[in-house]
């Protein structure tokens, strides 16, 4: 049954039609000017009126509409099953299935099906239409505009006295704080009053530091933890190692003691990759590398000297002043010191001196910054003295690339954490450069004036965009660099990798020329010794003897010639008589007769200690006036005569008489 109700209404009830027309305007109301109101009207001067300069903007809210979503489970059963089979039987289900099989209709839709499928199958062998062929390769942006760098912000010491930024480190998560340490380096003339604290910055408020590191010496150094971006680790001037954790506050959370810490200041520390996060290790000026856990900072878990000579003495130990540990070889870590000399290491050996597993030499100065490359670990960076190289661990006579020799000390340097071919280093003069080797290998890309003062850290950021600076002022300075050098260039990775290696062959192929060059010298010198000895015992002694006597003798009757001479001038006719000891004396004092070997006899010097008799009598006759004078008074007969006489003296008291 259909019940249905019928409404009825007027249509003048539904209310009054609005009915629109057009027409002219019409004056309701007019109100003329009162001058009365015109007395009470006070004029403004001045009128002050704010005027905002900034773009009117307005704001508006939408809210969209809510998306609901909600989860559902599908729980899959075996099913298809008829009522009468239990899917759990084995045998029922077999039995079934081979009745099914025999059925015509079951095998003309299989045949149907099947080639189907095969035709599905094979266009899915030929191509995967979800694969991704590009999935491998890195995304490249190939950028043509000119190098350059502008700088952000600038973060200055608050305290009156100025110190040096002697480190810099980023925070791990987002890169959007800036930890910086303070301290002076020059020994034993820190001024009175200087202050112990280090800060770290947010990089969008340079006016305040947005933390304050209170430790109870100057920090030399400080690294972030990259496990957990609350906690930091700092190397102090005297020696210790400290540790804060910002939820606890600005104090130090643990501290190593004194006894059991470095002896100079620490100028590295590293954090390990370790399960904990709390491992780390520091190196000194001392000589000494020590591992720490932060869980007990009472005593080092491990030390080692850096004693090249394999010793173990630490006055043998030479000064470390850098560190590098990279996470892809946990047990292998680098040493700069003080002496120029980089030491490669090896955690895991059995012994302290099997540590110390190989050295490179070629700075005339300390090493300030060693670092590997982030894309070919076996090729790193150091900078020392005025150039900054590039070794490769398979060439460790000399650096497979490096800088000219600049004008300016280098204080540090880093690698581009994006570009394998890119590293920066500072200088003494306050620049900046940016190496670019790819693109050019004499001179830096981009050279920039930072400040005035020394540039003394710098520190890149992971996306290596942005770049900081600390100064010998306490002045930190954020740079960001243009993108074609933050930015990987097409075939950059290959082309790096080929000079690297072609640079190592050059190198191994020198060495190998200057190895060879030495064994050659080094025989010819041998060569030329045994030669020396095989001559030695053939000289004749006799001859030399002979000879030694005759020099000796040409000299001392020489003298004797000029003194009788002078004498014959001043008494014509007399007689001399003389001994050998006062002839010996006389000549002594006047200065004619060499109390010892001279260069004049260089062959008496060798048989002085077989001289033991005088010339023969026929040379000694020859120099006695009117023998054979120019007067020509002696005969032959008087000169063998005189002979005879000199040679019976002479055998009798060692005197000479000589009759004129």
């Amino acid at each position: 049954m259909e019940i249905v109700y019928v409404y009825v209404k007027k249509r003048s009830e539904f209310g009054k039609q609005c009915n629109f027309t057009d027409r002219q305007a019409e004056l309701n109301i007019d109100i003329p000017p009162d001058p009365k109101l015109a007395e009470q009207f006070m004029e403004r001067n001045p009128v002050d009126t704010g005027i905002q300069c900034s773009t009117s903007m307005s704001e508006h809210e939408a809210n969209t509409e809510r998306f609901e979503m909600e989860t559902r489970g599908v729980n899959h059963i075996e099913g298809g099953w008829p009522k009468d089979v239990n899917p759990l039987e084995l045998e029922q289900t077999i039995r079934f299935r081979k009745k099914v099989e025999k059925d015509e209709n079951y095998v003309n839709a299989i045949m149907q099906l099947g080639s189907i499928m095969e035709h599905c199958i094979k266009q899915n062998n030929a191509i995967d239409i979800y694969q991704e062929y590009f999935d491998d390769e890195d995304v490249v942006e190939v950028t043509e505009d000119a190098p350059s760098a502008k700088t952000i912000n600038v973060f200055r010491d608050p305290q009156e006295i100025k110190r040096s930024a002697t480190h810099l480190s980023w925070h791990p998560d987002g890169n959007r704080k800036l930890a910086v340490a303070y301290s002076c380096l020059n020994f034993q003339r820190a001024p009175e009053g200087m202050s112990h604290e280090s800060y770290i910055w947010d990089l969008e408020n340079p006016n305040r530091p947005e933390i304050v590191l209170k430790p109870s010496s100057p920090l030399v150094t400080l690294e972030y933890n990259p496990k957990d971006s609350h906690v930091l680790l700092g190397g102090c001037y005297n020696g210790q190692i400290a540790c804060w954790d910002t939820r606890k506050g600005s104090l130090v959370a643990e501290l190593s003691t004194i006894e059991f810490s470095h002896r100079d200041p620490v100028y590295g520390t590293i954090w390990l990759q370790s399960k904990t996060g709390t491992e780390c290790f520091s190196a000194s000026t001392d000589g000494q590398v020590m591992w720490w856990d932060i869980r007990k900072l009472s005593e080092p878990t491990e030390l080692l000297i850096m004693d090249i000579t394999r010793k173990e003495q630490l006055e043998n130990a030479l000064g470390a002043i850098s560190l590098e540990f990279e996470s892809t070889l946990p047990t292998k870590f680098m040493v700069g010191t003080e002496q120029g000399i980089i030491i490669s290491c090896n955690r895991k050996a059995k012994t302290s001196a099997e540590k110390i597993v190989c050295t490179f030499s070629g700075h005339h100065g300390p090493i300030y910054a060693l670092q590997r490359n982030p894309f070919y670990p076996k090729n790193f960076l150091t900078v020392g003295d005025w150039t900054a190289r590039i070794w490769s661990e398979e060439s460790r006579e000399s650096s497979i690339m490096w800088t000219k020799y600049h004008m300016a000390y280098l204080t540090d340097g880093a690698w581009s954490p994006v570009r394998p071919a890119v590293f920066f280093t500072t200088k003494m003069d306050g620049t900046l450069d940016i190496w670019d080797f790819v693109f050019k290998q004499c001179d830096p890309a981009l050279s920039l004036k930072v400040c005035d003062e020394a540039l003394f850290c710098l520190r890149v950021q992971d996306n290596g965009c942005f770049i900081a600076c600390g100064s010998q002022l306490g002045t930190a300075t954020l740079l960001e660099v243009s993108p074609g050098l933050c930015t990987l260039q097409r075939n950059e990775k290959n082309t790096a990798s080929s000079m690297f290696e072609r640079e190592t062959r050059r190198e191994k192929i020198l060495e190998a020329r200057h190895r060879e060059m030495r064994l050659k010298e080094k025989g010819k010198t041998e060569g030329k010794d045994d030669e020396l000895r095989e001559e030695a015992p053939a000289v004749d002694l006799a001859e030399l003897v002979a000879t030694a006597e005759e020099e000796f003798f040409d000299v001392i009757f020489t003298e004797m010639k000029k003194k009788e001479a002078a004498a014959m001038k001043s008494k014509p006719v007399g007689a001399l008589f003389c001994t050998r000891g006062q002839r010996k004396k006389r000549h002594c004092q006047s200065g004619s007769l060499p109390s010892g070997p001279t260069d004049k006899m260089p062959s008496l010097q060798k048989a002085m200690p077989t001289l033991a008799t005088f010339h023969s009598a026929r040379q000694l006759t020859d120099t006695v006036p009117g023998a054979d004078g120019p007067k020509g008074e002696g005969t032959r007969e008087t000169q063998e005569e005189l002979a005879e006489v000199t040679r019976q003296q002479v055998a009798e008291n060692g005197t000479c008489t000589r009759v004129y």
